[in-house]
């Protein structure tokens, strides 16, 4: 990245290359757990349940430094592990949530224009120069900082987790620019100079795969697919997200949610979709499930009508 410093009073003022060096030198990111085992314990206080490949590629990403990304269908938990994370580990959570058009002013930063142009107003009436005017209007006064800017602030001894959800929503030419930031944590900010991270985040990206994420991006990264959770899992996270329901409840909403998953549909149920519908059956004073509750709040497990058709043997 080229750096366009504008502050004469500096008169020998840092390449980007020796700022970096020196953030890195001057890191001091402290994890909190020494084993997977450790890992997964304070996971569980969080109500989140890993499975142990998962707990593995989570530590492994701590402990490299990497990102860590995450595939998989939708209402999986992908996203719930930074948010765990950034709990279990006592720091900020900054997310930036993808979505088509997503550019740099949106993610990393732009400038106040009404404020500018108002202060610039207030420095003609006070006979302010053009020179002072610019360095007012040009600090970080007027910066609006977006998500990624913000992860690399410096936020004292502790790092923030960053997650970057639904990168596959997002265009390829957004995907180029992460590329680069991922390698060297630095934003140029041309009238500012190059702004670089003491203490590079903790990175979470999620993909629903709706289309394939570039091979560069994906070799910085520490990789896990998170696919559906077996009958004995799943019926553990409803016992733990959902307490006071009936045990033969739990295991029937389970085992339906589990078969509806070998259906043809265009979305199938996710996780979150189990909870939803448990909390739902729960809050109706259901015990057991029959015909008539399942086609009265299909809505909470399915989200398109074809499917819903489907399911109901409706045409």
């Amino acid at each position: 990245m080229v750096c366009h410093f504008d502050q004469s009073e500096k008169s020998h003022p840092r390449t980007p290359s020796e700022i970096s060096r020196s953030a890195r030198n001057d890191k001091q990111r402290t994890l909190s757990f020494n084993t997977i085992e450790e890992l997964e314990r304070a996971l569980a206080r969080q109500e989140y349940i890993a499975d142990r490949g998962l707990a593995t590629a989570i530590f492994i990403a701590l402990t490299l430094e990497k990102p860590l990304f995450l595939e998989g269908e939708p209402g999986v938990g992908k996203t719930e592990i930074a948010k765990v994370l950034a709990r279990a580990l006592d720091t900020r959570l900054i997310r930036l949530q993808c979505y088509e058009g997503l550019d740099v002013s949106s993610a990393v930063y732009e400038w106040n224009y009404p404020r500018q142009i108002l202060e610039i107003r207030l420095l003609e009436a006070e006979g302010a120069s053009r020179d002072t005017a610019r360095q007012n209007i040009f600090s970080e006064e007027f910066l609006l900082k977006r998500p990624l800017l913000q992860a690399i602030e410096n936020h004292g001894d502790r790092a923030p987790v960053l997650l970057i959800d639904e990168l596959d929503r997002a265009d390829e030419e957004f995907e180029s620019f992460l590329l680069e930031l991922l390698s060297d944590w630095q934003v140029t900010v041309p009238e500012l100079g190059t702004l670089t991270a003491a203490h590079p985040p903790i990175v979470v990206i999620t993909s629903n795969r709706t289309r394939e994420i570039h091979d560069a991006l994906k070799r910085r990264c520490i990789y896990h697919w998170i696919d559906f959770p077996s009958f004995e899992k799943e019926l553990r996270i409803v016992e733990l997200k959902v307490p006071g329901i009936a045990d033969e409840l739990a295991q029937q909403i389970v085992t339906y949610v589990q078969n509806l998953r070998q259906q043809d549909l265009y979305k199938l149920p996710g996780v979150a979709e189990t909870i939803d519908w448990s909390k739902t059956l729960l809050a109706l004073k259901h015990t057991r499930l029959d015909e008539n509750i399942i086609r009265d709040t299909l809505g909470v497990l399915l989200k398109y009508q074809d499917d819903v058709a489907k399911i109901k043997g409706t045409p």
